[in-house]
């Protein structure tokens, strides 16, 4: 039983390790389109068609050629994951589940990411199919992490098994939500499109230039981005709220993760005055990325009951962990990453 804890253990460890190194991958990903270096390699996938040695390499080419690397790195941690829960955890166990969902979603972002490359959707392509594309993979990006961070939820908790709350309007606010997030997030990375394609000297040409009806249908795609995120927004603070009211001691979680909202608001009013640099674009996503997982976490949290944790009982985890609540401990691991 001891072994088995251990394993779980050190399971969960090189879970949010894990997690950590792909949110570090979606950053370098961001770089690559925000500066233009996603035909580093040329139109060949995965080998790279560039020198990326030596005086004559070129820098679009290391930047794309990283980003490679560094994904290949993520998809071996992902698989080891995999295995190592297998070994760690027993059957019925939803780690089991979500890992596998991780590891399933990280392949769909190799192809994807392989589509764009192959396709020509790089560079300066101005293509709708560059569009679908790139709200497909990020989408893709955001379910990856959604499940990396359950499967490291769930085995630092010990137990992973649970029942849906039979509280229907909660369970349909909770998923209304997470896609609302989801889509504002797809949307965002169109206007990051938007803003490397036709970049502007001005805020005043930049505002013109959305509202102007010979502009391209991707500068006004980008609009829905502010509308979809006052959405997200209203579904953050009712996560807040809702946890709040179910007293889970997680005030100072809350408190981060307002503060994170109301954070990315200001980072996406800066981004816009600023015209988008690119450090400044980085780090939007940084946050967003870290709003979503704790996010994800807490929802799961609103919605899933551990079938011990009964009134007047203590929820006992299959591997022996005594007195864990799995509704806590999601919530405090996911806005840990705010701390590393």
């Amino acid at each position: 039983m001891l072994f088995s804890v251990q394993k779980a253990s050190g399971a969960a460890r090189f879970a949010w390790a894990t997690l950590c190194f792909n949110v570090a991958v979606v950053l370098w990903g961001a770089f690559v389109r925000a500066t233009g270096s996603g035909a580093g390699c040329g139109n060949r996938w995965p080998a790279c068609g560039g020198s990326v040695l030596g005086t004559s390499a070129k820098a679009q080419t290391i930047i794309e050629f990283t980003h490679r690397m560094t994904s290949g790195v993520a998809l071996l941690m992902v698989f080891v994951l995999l295995l190592w829960c297998w070994r760690a955890t027993s059957k019925g166990n939803w780690a089991r589940y979500s890992v596998v969902l991780a590891t399933a979603f990280l392949a769909n972002e190799a192809l994807l990411g392989a589509a764009l490359v192959l396709l020509g959707h790089v560079a300066q392509d101005q293509s709708a199919g560059r569009t679908l594309f790139l709200c497909l993979h990020f989408g893709n990006t955001l379910l990856l992490l959604a499940t990396l961070a359950l499967t490291a939820a769930w085995l630092q908790c010990g137990s992973g098994n649970f029942t849906l709350t039979p509280k229907r309007a909660e369970v349909s606010a909770v998923v209304v939500g997470l896609v609302a997030v989801l889509a504002t997030g797809m949307t965002g990375t169109v206007a990051a499109l938007g803003d490397t394609l036709f970049p502007t000297t001005s805020l005043r040409a930049s505002v013109l230039q959305d509202f102007a009806s010979d502009s391209p249908a991707l500068l006004h795609f980008r609009l829905l981005h502010p509308v979809l995120a006052i959405i997200a927004g209203i579904y953050v603070i009712w996560v807040v709220l809702r946890n709040a009211s179910r007293r889970m001691g997680q005030s100072r979680a809350s408190m981060a993760l307002v503060i994170l909202l109301f954070t990315e608001i200001g980072i996406g009013i800066l981004n816009v005055l600023l015209l988008a640099p690119v450090w400044l674009q980085i780090l939007h996503l940084l946050v967003a990325d870290t709003i979503w997982i704790s996010l994800v976490l807490a929802s799961a949290a609103l919605v899933l009951e551990h079938p011990c944790a009964r009134p007047g009982r203590v929820a006992t985890p299959s591997h022996g962990i005594p007195g864990v609540q799995w509704a806590p401990l999601a919530q405090h691991e996911g806005l840990k990453l705010i701390d590393r």
